[in-house]
């Protein structure tokens, strides 16, 4: 298994330091460490020269920031010119790190959700009218702005017309450029727990931690990951992070289902712990191995 973190911008030859440990611990544990350009990736047609340090060849697992699901296939296109495969394919990265991809799936474990396809008013007064009257909260397919909560993520009626649209219209304003695919509207649900971050790999919750919002707060022993076991699992999506919260009548809820490789992990949960898990479940298990399709 090799893994891909991204490059320090300033010294290219070094790990970014927000990924470091991960580097580190990989190579404690006999894992090939490659070096990334973020920047490059992030941009169309960058993704060759993004890789351009990479050298060893076999199945590779990313550990970075986030990149648009479209940069994404370019990524693994320039890695597989390279005979390296990346363990998550290019249309399980969308599915996992894009709301409408994992939905359908687990909306029984989370709040009722609606979508638009871009930004217009009109669509999202149809998106309104779908999800009912009642609070709501504002995100797009792969992020929220809830550091912003009362101007641009809750709406506390969304039958309120304008004072929607104003809620929108900051949502759109802030998010500029990075905003994907459309507007997600989230029937609003009251929560009385911090956030606890699980981390499910080849199907399976094989960490359990807080959140990166919250790192030091420890999760509750009253959380069980069969809840979401087999919805996850359907799913078949190589490595993942389900998000969940505790509900004011005691029912644990999913509030985010992420790809596990642009998944912040909190300071809390050492690093050999996730990159172990990761090369337990993902090394080839001898010279006969293959590595999988890049579909």
């Amino acid at each position: 298994m090799i893994l891909l973190v991204p490059a320090d911008s300033l010294r290219p030859r070094r790990p970014d330091d927000h990924f470091a440990a991960e580097a580190q611990a990989a190579r404690a544990l006999g894992i090939d460490v490659a070096l990334v350009d973020h920047d490059r990736i992030t941009r169309p047609g960058g993704a060759e020269e993004a890789v351009r340090r990479v050298h060893a060849e076999g199945i590779a697992v990313y550990r970075g920031w986030m990149v648009r699901s479209e940069r994404y296939a370019e990524f693994a296109d320039a890695l597989r010119r390279r005979n390296i495969v990346l363990r998550t394919t290019p249309d399980q990265y969308r599915r996992a790190h894009e709301l409408p991809g994992w939905y359908a799936e687990l909306s029984d474990l989370t709040p009722r959700s609606v979508w638009t396809t871009g930004t217009a008013r009109a669509e999202f007064d149809r998106a309104r009218q779908r999800l009912g009257a009642g609070p709501a909260v504002l995100r797009d397919y792969t992020k929220s702005m809830k550091h912003y909560w009362n101007d641009a993520a809750f709406m506390p009626e969304t039958g309120d017309d304008a004072a929607a649209w104003r809620v929108a219209s900051r949502f759109r304003e802030l998010r500029g450029v990075d905003l994907t695919g459309g507007f997600v509207l989230r029937a609003y649900e009251p929560f009385i727990s911090a956030e606890i971050r699980t981390w499910w790999i080849g199907g399976s919750c094989h960490l359990i931690g807080p959140h990166p919002d919250s790192p030091e707060e420890t999760p509750s022993p009253g959380f069980e990951a069969a809840i979401a076991q087999q919805p996850i699992r359907d799913l078949g999506l190589p490595f993942v992070t389900a998000d969940f919260a505790l509900r004011a009548d005691g029912t644990w809820r999913l509030i985010e289902l992420g790809d596990g490789q642009v998944s912040d992990r909190p300071r809390t949960i050492p690093p050999e712990t996730l990159v172990g898990a990761l090369r337990d479940e993902f090394a080839p298990a001898g010279p006969g191995s293959a590595a999988p399709g890049n579909e």
